[in-house]
């Protein structure tokens, strides 16, 4: 909201000043309201926009230097510690916990929505076997828009909740059938007698010759994930979901291009990174050899999955992670060459004044890559997972930013470096 203080930007070449109102939040620091620059004929440059907010939200927060994580003002690490999936879920579309009446008759409706047409298994036929998952899920999420064209007016908040929950229902189905056909193995049907999470492992993992039951630490510790992962504010994947809604653009396609920018290695990609570099160490012997170079800034090689670029002191579900981590390792007793590199260098980083001085803490991405290598679950499928966690952040964003009267296409400026105007002489 709007407070008295304003700042006031003056020109040396006598142009007439401009006064900006700062706006304040319900926490964090104030934000400088620049819109009243475009008067005075010029606009303000920040590549990565690192200094500019672009919406107001309700939803999540974040303070990077503090190292805290709010979803709806709730803690990140008490909704992981105390709530399931689906709570968090709810949490994030209406702003509120609910009830265990409410919550009873959200998971029923999610129920409902959990299978796809039939005809979308034949999509899977035209992908090349060895397809990335990923790929995978960005063709056929935004083919869900196809199947399920009735109810679509994004400007109906009973059609935006229509497609709420057929998103949450089905990226999951979609993800397990993406896994599937890159293994050559039969799709399995959604089991709505198992919760959500313990359905996707079903999906992933069972096979019609014989029963499968999925283990309670593995169910508890990808619910856990899937919780710390199920939004981040205004990162690169929700920004661009924002932006193709802002066009009015279905949020099915909304959505799928919320995946192709989660893919790259930069996003939703880092866990698979921590696996890439864990085997290229190979051998505990190496680690010594291996921090060394990461320390040598003339080095290329770093280590991933420490430190990160919004929390400067701690990623706060990292240590959420690292507790699932040490569950997960000790009591399903798995251990591996690679869990043990990854178990060594989180020792060193928590030890060595190298890391502490400069806050290179293991983060999630670290930990996560590690719990969901040790569940059986392939590295491709890592970001699949990444997905189908952040899809109900994504969709909660998109129906916030439908649901604001100030909304406007999204245009941003730019800095014109090129030629000057010059004419054809021929």
């Amino acid at each position: 909201m709007t407070q008295n203080v304003k700042a006031t930007l003056s020109f040396s070449d006598g142009r007439p000043a401009v006064e900006m109102p700062l706006l304040k939040g319900q926490i964090g620091p104030d934000v400088m309201d620049i819109r009243p620059v475009t008067n005075a004929g010029i606009f303000t440059y920040d590549p990565g926009f690192l200094a500019t907010a672009s919406t107001k939200s309700a939803i999540t927060y974040i303070d990077g230097d503090e190292g805290l994580l709010y979803y709806r003002g709730y803690p990140i690490e008490q909704l992981a510690e105390r709530c399931s999936f689906l709570e968090t879920c709810y949490l994030l579309w209406y702003g509120e916990l609910p009830d265990k009446e409410r919550l009873e008759a959200y998971e029923t409706r999610i129920r409902k929505h959990t299978m796809v047409h039939d005809q979308m298994s034949r999509f899977f036929q035209g992908f090349r076997r060895d397809a990335h998952p990923m790929a995978v899920m960005c063709g056929t999420i935004g083919a869900l828009s196809a199947f399920y064209h009735d109810h679509l007016d994004v400007n109906l908040p009973e059609d935006r909740e229509l497609s709420m929950f057929r998103l949450v229902s089905k990226v999951p189905t979609i993800a397990a059938m993406s896994y599937k056909y890159n293994q050559g193995l039969p799709f399995m049907y959604p089991n709505n007698q198992l919760s959500y999470v313990a359905n996707f492992l079903h999906m992933m993992f069972a096979t019609p010759c014989e029963p499968y039951f999925a283990n309670p630490i593995a169910v508890r510790a990808l619910e856990r994930i899937m919780i710390l992962h199920a939004d981040h504010e205004q990162n690169a994947s929700t920004s661009t979901v924002r932006l193709a809604g802002s066009t009015g653009a279905n949020p099915f396609a909304c959505i799928a291009a919320g995946v192709a920018a989660l893919w790259g290695p930069a996003h939703g990609g880092a866990n698979e990174e921590v696996l890439k570099m864990l085997d290229e160490i190979g051998e505990v012997k190496n680690i010594d050899k291996f921090i060394a170079r990461a320390k040598d800034k003339n080095d290329s090689f770093r280590l991933m999955g420490f430190g990160h670029r919004v929390y400067k002191n701690r990623d706060p579900r990292a240590g959420v992670m690292r507790q699932t981590c040490h569950e997960v390792l000790g009591e399903m007793g798995i251990t591996t060459e690679q869990l043990e590199i990854a178990m060594r260098l989180e020792e060193i980083a928590l030890k060595d004044d190298y890391f502490i001085e400069r806050k290179l803490y293991p983060n999630v991405d670290f930990y996560s890559g590690i719990v969901l290598k040790a569940l059986g679950i392939p590295v491709k499928m890592f970001t699949a997972i990444f997905a189908m966690s952040r899809t109900i952040g994504w969709i909660s964003q998109w129906n916030e930013f439908m649901s604001d009267p100030e909304r406007k296409i999204g245009r941003p400026r730019q800095l014109y470096v090129g030629a000057a105007r010059r004419d054809l002489n021929r």
